[in-house]
């Protein structure tokens, strides 16, 4: 039996439990994947100032995030075909995030709708809107979203166009797989999954499906997924989002402090700094590398949050000792979640507390709202 004891090992256990097509959608960038690869490297840079002879009994990873409580300021990120991963994907990753006390947030692109995801959870979770070219459609979601109780909404503003993720177009992804040669050879070695996926009904985009004029099956919504993120989108539609929506609204895509300061101008709760886990613009910076410039701009005036390469609670201390507030994994618990499904995302999650907790202790700090950059080695970032 694999012993798990960190992020890298459910990475393996995905690697060969989840069809090849849907793996590599969630372990790629685009372009040469700089990006993608410097998002964790520029982590690895950066080192702890190791403390010792300092009282850290009874620590503390608990916080708040938009107020709310949180287990440790993390939340699972929106991640598209997280129903691909593993059946029922998004069903399975709200139930973990409920039990282990941090936010879920679903993507517009989930295989499980949000009413799916309301039914099963009866909890309160974050709903991520991609702004479209149909308005409708656009209205539409934001009012299912509030029927659902959703407690947040999270706008994504760097998908107006599509990166080139190299890997996606080599496979031809689909959801559910096209019944290509290659695909069925590949789908006889994961019995499991395919197993999974013959047992429920979620095997489309359900928050798509059915819900958009013309688009009732697979064939039509690939045509039209390709012709629908807006490339006009503007602050001044941000800004109507926000009134139609009337909740906590949270900006995710942020890599600019002028952006940042834009956002705070509009009326955003919170914003992420991210970018698409690497799968947008190749040749961008890091998150971490991006993230002190934004803290010195806003990070008096709204929460700042992070996402892209984190693979551990020690990424997550050096985000918080940066100045974020919180942060959010993506690929940390999809690993999980191919690999074993509802209990390998309570295991993602369960390490990098374990890691978070550990690493504050040996930094001399008993509780994480304390953590600043006197934990960081000077010179390192």
């Amino acid at each position: 039996m694999t012993v798990i004891t960190n992020i890298e090992d459910l990475r393996i256990l995905h690697k060969k439990r989840a069809p090849r097509m849907f793996y590599d959608y969630a372990d790629s960038g685009s372009w040469t994947e700089g990006t993608y690869r410097s998002n964790e490297t520029e982590f690895s840079k950066i080192k702890f100032r190791q403390r010792v002879a300092i009282n850290i009994d009874d620590r503390s990873i608990a916080s708040t995030m938009l107020n709310q409580p949180v287990s440790m300021p993390v939340a699972l990120a929106p991640v598209g075909m997280t129903g691909m991963q593993h059946a029922d994907g998004e069903i399975l990753a709200a139930k973990a995030a409920k039990e282990f006390g941090v936010p879920y947030c679903l993507s517009t692109m989930s295989i499980c709708s949000m009413e799916e995801i309301a039914k099963h959870t009866r909890h309160p979770f974050w709903f991520q809107l991609y702004v479209m070219r149909d308005k409708k459609f656009v209205s539409s979601l934001i009012e299912r979203a509030k029927a659902a109780h959703c407690s947040a909404l999270v706008v994504t503003l760097d998908l107006q166009i599509l990166g080139q993720r190299h890997k996606d177009l080599k496979n031809g992804l689909s959801a559910p797989p096209k019944p290509t040669i290659r695909n069925m050879l590949n789908l006889l070695t994961k019995p499991s999954w395919c197993l999974g996926m013959l047992q429920t009904k979620n095997r489309q985009f359900g928050n798509i499906v059915g819900h958009v004029d013309g688009v009732d099956d697979m064939s039509s919504l690939g045509a039209w997924t390709a012709s629908q993120f807006d490339p006009s989108l503007d602050w001044n539609e941000v800004a109507q989002i926000k009134k139609q929506w009337g909740g906590k609204l949270i900006l995710k895509g942020i890599l600019d402090s002028e952006d940042a300061k834009l956002a705070v101008a509009v009326g955003a709760d919170a914003i992420i700094v991210s970018n698409h886990g690497g799968r947008q613009l190749d040749g961008a910076p890091s998150t971490i590398e991006a993230l002190p410039a934004i803290v010195d701009a806003v990070g008096s005036q709204i929460e700042i949050w992070l996402d892209s390469g984190i693979r551990s609670g020690q990424d997550v201390i050096k985000a918080l000792a940066l100045g974020a507030h919180g942060t959010l994994i993506g690929r940390s618990y999809i690993y999980g979640l191919g690999a074993m499904g509802q209990p390998g995302v309570t295991k993602a999650l369960e390490i990098i507390a374990k890691e978070l907790d550990l690493t504050m202790a040996f930094c001399g700090v008993k509780d994480v709202r304390q953590v600043n950059r006197g934990i960081l080695y000077p010179g390192s970032y």
